[in-house]
């Protein structure tokens, strides 16, 4: 009896410090991986980057805006969502909100009638793409911006996207915080700002610095780190001025007490909105595909932004630029040469711990009881020729990683023909490297925080030139 009582109390001690772990929303945005990000508004056709507030409404009139332009391509591109900039610092509207009077229903397109998120929801409802809002709450041409009354009119404007334009899948709260036309900074209500959208719509994530459910990947490459827990410790921490620094956003923190994931947010050009004179500098395929290493490759999710023209289009040079991009990873991530030797019985994956041994014959997640000394083996039947590999945590179980090195002997049985030490895995982690002839793959995990979950790892041959640069 006491033998069995000081197993379980040691048992129970083992899993009595809760990790983090992933909502049902949360789990689901991790699985986005990709998707585009639209900054438009009257930057878009004053040539500005960041809007002053004293622009004309009539400004805006994109005389040949298509929203389903707009999805097509995103749907072709592979990307899984939108997120629209409904309000940028300059207090511009996209939507005509009761709240202000610098909107779309002040200026000359569509004779005031027009709506670009009515128009934009729907579009991706019909491409079955998610729907995301930015909305800053620095308005530099909102009368009441720097006082009480401000808190009010974000909230109720807020109110307006969730009643008229839902679902929406993330809303983007930028952390901005300038001085309004009265020459106030504002002090923002972030309790009731969060406390309105869990009212009005739980299951949307939201982003800021500091979440409270996505966080900023710390710049504006697109790159997350090398490190990237998808904990973050918030307490004492605001968006904008007041959050943590730069190189924590990247790396996350190991024993975060939330689970806030990073997210990486990058322009196709030089600017985020649109330029006539960047269309010559629109990031190449190859170029996005290392974005893709780097971010959704280190376990982030990758916001890439697309601006609009002043038509209201794409234009074909960003187009173009999507759909070499995603041919890129069509080409590259279509065979996976593990599960299609596991369909012919041709390869198997073993699970060791000492002289305990345990096979998975289908692939698919299995639990690694003891996590000191455990091993995941790949062993071919015929020798395979591969350059990328990508590992997966299950994070139903929370990520617990901290410390992994995979080994790829050579065909001649050379221990050092590939050798990597890494340390977080989380949604994904997509490590290339030159061809090599081999036999078998070894992921060994010395350290995680508590029993480790991998995946089966994923084995791709990709064209030399799309390795990790």
């Amino acid at each position: 009896m006491k033998h069995f009582l000081l197993q379980f109390f040691l048992f129970a001690a083992l899993f009595s410090t809760a990790q983090p772990r992933p909502s049902l929303p949360q789990l689901k945005w991790h699985d986005m991986e990709y998707y585009l990000f639209m900054h438009f508004g009257p930057n878009t056709f004053t040539d500005k980057e960041w809007g002053h507030g004293d622009e004309k409404e009539e400004v805006f009139n994109p005389a040949q805006l298509d929203c389903r332009q707009w999805c097509r391509i995103a749907k072709a591109a592979g990307a899984k969502g939108i997120i629209i900039t409904a309000k940028h610092h300059d207090g511009f509207c996209l939507w005509p909100s009761k709240y202000s009077k610098h909107t779309v229903r002040e200026s000359k397109w569509k004779s005031g009638k027009g709506d670009v998120l009515k128009e934009l929801s729907m579009a991706c409802k019909e491409y079955g793409l998610k729907f995301g809002v930015y909305i800053s709450p620095w308005d530099r041409n909102h009368p009441d911006y720097g006082t009480a009354k401000y808190n009010d009119v974000f909230v109720g404007m807020m109110k307006e996207l969730f009643a008229n334009y839902g679902p929406i899948w993330e809303l983007w709260w930028d952390g901005a915080n300038g001085e309004g036309p009265n020459g106030k900074k504002q002090v923002y209500d972030w309790h009731r700002f969060k406390e309105t959208v869990k009212k009005l719509s739980p299951n949307t994530v939201v982003f800021s610095d500091v979440g409270p459910h996505i966080r900023w990947v710390g710049n504006e490459n697109g790159i997350a780190g090398e490190t990237n827990w998808n904990m973050l410790d918030t307490a004492g921490y605001t968006p904008g001025a007041g959050a943590p620094s730069n190189e924590v956003l990247n790396t996350g923190n190991e024993n975060g007490k939330a689970w806030i994931p990073a997210e990486c947010d990058v322009s196709i050009r030089p600017g985020w909105f649109y330029h006539k004179e960047e269309d010559g500098k629109v990031k190449s395929p190859e170029q996005l595909f290392q974005l893709y290493l780097k971010s959704v490759g280190r376990g982030a999710n990758l916001l890439l932004n697309v601006p609009p023209d002043g038509n209201g289009l794409i234009t074909a040079f960003d187009s173009a630029a999507l759909m070499g991009f995603k041919k890129l990873r069509s080409e590259s991530f279509k065979h996976d040469i593990v599960n299609q030797l596991l369909d012919k019985k041709e390869v198997t994956v073993q699970f060791q711990h000492t002289d305990s041994v345990r096979y998975s014959p289908t692939g698919g997640k299995v639990e690694v009881m003891d996590y000191k000394n455990n091993y995941l083996l790949v062993r071919f039947k015929n020798i395979q020729e591969i350059n990328c590999i990508v590992l997966k945590e299950n994070l139903k179980k929370g990520q617990r990683i901290k410390h992994f090195f995979v080994q790829i002997p050579g065909e001649d049985n050379n221990l050092k023909a590939y050798y990597v030490k890494g340390t977080t895995i989380g949604h994904k982690r997509i490590l290339t490297f030159p061809k090599i002839r081999t036999a078998f793959v070894s992921l060994y995990i010395p350290e995680s925080n508590g029993n480790p979950f991998p995946e089966v790892p994923e084995m791709y041959l990709l064209n030399d030139q799309l390795i990790e640069k």
